[in-house]
């Protein structure tokens, strides 16, 4: 089933190329950055198959996955910051299982935010699950528009050069992607668990020292 949804994937890029091509996966990557979960693996994966074939370029994949992911996360933000808590609560008892979501999965993220900061909306977008939830909390607590750009930005980019990369190098070998790209999630979420934890350490350092003067 994987393998012809890959290879569907695939067919439709390259039928696409002359049509849809790098705007297809910027509308694709918008949906999986929104509230639908759209899995990212199965657009950037087969597109970095088709950079190692010579059928599509590189920068503009990446770019296009980007551009992707920054609309997807900016439709989350805004909706958040001009509807606030009790709408999108209201909307997502309504609608949220159209969407496989939840206000339990919203308030998880909601708390994720408020103990570890900002630096949640990097962290966030290597984690699945989470990653199409972390801009809720941020457009609720009004976070600084630039801040949640660049965060977004280095969090996405990161996962979606992992993604092209592993098409690129393991080409169609569906079991052998499969496994790595499990191995590379495991230690993508360590690494941002790491990072979130080293940033939460030195806030916490900060608060202490501030307090003694």
């Amino acid at each position: 089933m994987l393998e012809q949804i890959f290879n569907w994937i695939i067919n439709v890029l390259v039928g696409g190329i002359d049509k849809l091509n790098y705007i297809g996966i910027i509308l694709l990557m918008a949906v999986e950055s929104s509230f639908i979960p759209f899995p990212s693996e199965i657009i950037l994966i087969p597109a970095g198959v088709l950079i190692s074939q010579g059928k599509m370029s590189f920068f503009l994949v990446f770019l296009a996955a980007i551009i992707g992911s920054l609309i997807g996360a900016y439709i989350n933000y805004f909706l958040a910051l001009y509807l606030g808590r009790p709408l999108v609560t209201s909307l997502v008892d309504r609608y949220g299982r159209l969407f496989f979501i939840d206000n339990h999965s919203i308030e998880r993220s909601e708390r994720f935010f408020a103990r570890y900061g900002e630096i949640t909306t990097f962290a966030g977008r290597l984690i699945p699950l989470v990653r199409q939830l972390i801009s809720l909390p941020a457009g609720f607590g009004k976070m600084n528009l630039v801040k949640f750009t660049f965060y977004t930005f280095l969090g996405a980019g990161i996962w979606n050069l992992i993604l092209i990369l592993s098409g690129y190098w393991f080409g169609g070998n569906i079991d052998v992607i499969q496994k790595n790209i499990t191995i590379i999630t495991l230690w993508t979420i360590f690494f941002s668990l790491l990072v979130v934890l080293i940033y939460y350490l030195i806030k916490m350092h900060r608060k202490l020292t501030s307090r003694k003067f």
